[in-house]
C-alpha cells in the first residue's frame, strides 16, 4: 500500500511547496540575491537608477473627447458627456502624479456602464483609449465565475495590460481595464440564476480598484518564474509589480432585472404623484439608479461604492442603425467594401439598401451586432460567387437586400449592362464622400463621369481608386480658392477630368486673381 501512495501526483499544496524548494535552490545555485517582491532585481553590481518616467501627454478637454467619440459611436451623447468628463478628470490627475503634483486624498473615478448589448459600449471605451494613448484590456466576468476563478486569475488582467504596453510596466500601470457582463457577478440571492459565489469575484475585483500591488508574473506561472531566474542569472532587470492606484476600472453589463428594482423604488417614494411617476417610467427608469439599487441587484456596498461615476446607453432605432452604416468612421459597410475590393470588386451601397439591411438588424434585437448578422447572411452567396465571375461592380439597394438571390442571379444577367450604370453612380459616391469628408461641394458632369468610368474599365482599376488618383491633390486647392473668394461648389467636367493639375492649377492663380466679392463660378 505504501508503494501505491508513494506513486501518487503531489497535491496541488505539496507541489506548491516542492517548487519553492526548487526556486530557493537555483537562487542559492546561480549566487543571485533574494529581494523582496516590491523591489526592481537586478545584478549586484548594477547601480541604483530612477526609473525612466512613462510618457502621457494627456491636454484634452471633455468637448474635445466627446468630439472624438462621436465619430465612432452613435446617438448616446449624454453617456459620452459623461465618459469624456470622467476620462478627463481622471488622465489630468494622472499627468500632475507623473509630474509630482498629485492631488491629496482624489477619489478615483471608476466607471460602471449600463446597457443592452450591442449599444456601443466596448467601442466607446475602446476609441477613448486610443485617443489617450493608454493601454487597453478587456475581460468577461463571467469566466470568473463561471469557472471558480479567483485571486491571481483576476489579477491576470493587470497582467495583461504590461502585455499591451510591450512589456513596458510604467505605461501599464496608467492603463484601463474593461469588464464586461459585471452583473453576472451579482449575489443576489433573491433573483433567479445569480451565481452566489459572485461575491468572492467583487471581493477581488474590489482588491484591485483599490490601490494593491500585483506581481508583475502569476506565482502559478512556471515558465515565467524559469525565465524570471534566466533573466537575474544574465543581469537583466526583471518586473517586479504593478501597482493598480492609477488604473480606470471601467465594468458594464446588462443588468436585466435592474429596471424593476428601479421603478418599484420610484412608485414607493411617489405614491399619489401618478402623473410624475408616470415621467419618471418615460424618461427611462435607469436614469435614476442609485447605490441602493444596486445593493438590492446583488452587489456588495464596498464594490458599488468604488465605481462612483454611472453611464446608462440606451437601445439603438432602427435609424439610429442606419446612422451608424452610413455616417460612423467604423462602419460596417467599408469592411465589406474592403472584402470585395480584394477580389477587384467595387460595392455601392444605397440609401434604401442600408435602411433595409438596418430594419432587419432591428429585428434581431442585439444592437449595433445585428448589422453583421444582417450583412453575412445578404452577401454570403455574393462573397462566395462573384470572386469567380467577370463581375467587377454592383449596386445594393433594397430590392437586393429584401431578395439576395434573387439579386445576385440579377447581377450576373446583366453584368455587361450594368458596367457603366454602377460606374457613374460610383463617381457621384466619390463626390458625396468628398464632400463630407472636406466640407467642399464637387459635381462631375455626365460626360465627366464617363469618362472616368471608360477609363477605369480600360486600365481594370475600380472606379473610386481611378477618381481617387485623378483628384488626390483637389482638397488642397480647392480649399485655397475657398479661402479666396468664398466659393465652395465646383464642377468637374470632361477638361479637369484630362488634366486635373493644370485645371486646379489654373483655378487656384484665377482665385488669387479676383476680388473678394461674390465668386463668379469656376469652370
Amino acid at each position: 500500500m505504501s508503494d501505491v501512495v508513494s506513486n501518487l501526483p503531489p497535491s496541488p499544496e505539496e507541489f506548491q511547496r516542492q517548487f519553492a524548494d526548487f526556486m530557493r535552490q537555483q537562487f542559492q545555485t546561480l549566487g543571485v540575491k533574494q529581494v523582496p517582491q516590491t523591489e526592481t532585481v537586478g545584478s549586484a553590481e548594477d547601480p541604483p537608477s530612477k526609473a525612466a518616467e512613462p510618457e502621457l501627454r494627456f491636454d484634452k478637454k471633455p468637448r474635445e473627447v466627446k468630439g472624438y467619440l462621436d465619430r465612432f459611436v452613435i446617438k448616446q451623447e449624454e453617456a459620452k458627456k459623461v465618459l469624456s468628463v470622467a476620462l478627463c478628470d481622471h488622465y489630468h490627475h494622472v499627468r500632475l502624479a507623473i509630474q509630482g503634483k498629485e492631488q491629496p486624498n482624489y477619489t478615483k473615478q471608476n466607471i460602471i456602464l449600463i446597457g443592452p448589448t450591442g449599444v456601443g459600449k466596448t467601442y466607446l471605451i475602446r476609441s477613448a483609449a486610443e485617443l489617450i494613448g493608454v493601454p487597453f484590456v478587456k475581460g468577461d466576468a463571467t469566466k470568473f465565475s463561471e469557472t471558480g476563478y479567483v485571486g491571481g486569475d483576476v489579477e491576470d488582467l493587470v497582467r495583461e495590460l504590461v502585455r499591451r504596453a510591450d512589456g513596458d510596466v510604467e505605461r501599464a500601470q496608467y492603463g484601463i481595464i474593461y469588464v464586461d457582463e459585471i452583473d453576472k457577478i451579482s449575489a443576489a440571492s433573491n433573483l433567479a440564476g445569480r451565481d452566489v459565489s459572485g461575491r468572492g469575484v467583487q471581493t477581488n475585483l474590489l482588491k484591485l480598484m483599490e490601490e494593491t500591488e500585483v506581481p508583475a508574473r502569476s506565482p502559478q506561472d512556471i515558465a515565467g518564474q524559469v525565465q524570471a531566474i534566466l533573466e537575474m542569472q544574465r543581469g537583466k532587470r526583471s518586473p517586479g509589480v504593478i501597482n493598480t492606484k492609477h488604473i480606470l476600472f471601467i465594468v458594464s453589463g446588462a443588468f436585466d432585472g435592474l429596471e424593476k428594482i428601479v421603478r418599484r423604488r420610484l412608485r414607493e417614494a411617489t405614491i399619489g404623484f401618478a402623473a410624475r411617476n408616470q415621467a419618471i417610467e418615460d424618461q427611462g427608469c435607469l436614469e435614476h439608479v442609485t447605490t441602493r439599487d444596486f445593493i438590492e441587484f446583488g452587489f456588495e456596498p464596498e464594490f458599488i461604492g468604488r465605481l462612483p461615476v454611472r453611464v446608462v446607453c440606451h437601445p439603438l432605432t432602427a435609424e439610429d442603425l442606419f446612422t451608424i452604416l452610413k455616417h460612423s468612421e467604423g462602419s460596417l459597410i467599408k469592411q465589406y467594401e474592403q472584402t470585395f475590393a480584394a477580389y477587384g470588386i467595387e460595392v455601392l451601397f444605397r440609401d434604401d439598401g442600408l435602411r433595409d439591411i438596418a430594419r432587419l438588424a432591428g429585428e434581431e434585437q442585439t444592437g449595433a451586432r445585428g448589422l453583421m448578422t444582417v450583412c453575412e447572411r445578404v452577401f454570403r452567396d455574393f462573397k462566395y460567387e462573384l470572386p469567380s465571375t467577370k463581375v467587377k461592380r454592383f449596386v445594393v439597394n433594397q430590392e437586393l437586400v429584401e431578395n439576395p438571390r434573387a439579386g445576385l442571379d440579377r447581377v450576373l444577367d446583366q453584368q455587361a449592362m450594368e458596367e457603366t450604370a454602377v460606374g457613374h453612380q460610383l463617381v457621384n459616391d466619390f463626390a458625396n464622400r468628398f464632400t463630407e469628408l472636406h466640407g467642399l461641394r464637387i459635381r462631375f458632369t455626365e460626360a465627366a463621369a464617363g469618362l472616368l468610368v471608360a477609363a477605369a474599365l480600360e486600365q481594370g482599376l475600380s472606379v473610386r481608386d481611378q477618381c481617387s488618383s485623378k483628384f488626390k491633390d483637389f482638397q488642397f486647392g480647392l480649399k485655397l480658392i475657398a479661402q479666396n473668394t468664398g466659393q465652395r461648389e465646383f464642377t468637374i467636367d470632361r477638361d479637369a477630368v484630362e488634366a486635373p493639375d493644370k485645371i486646379l492649377s489654373d483655378w487656384v492663380v484665377k482665385s488669387y486673381r479676383e476680388s473678394k466679392g461674390p465668386s463668379a463660378e469656376v469652370r
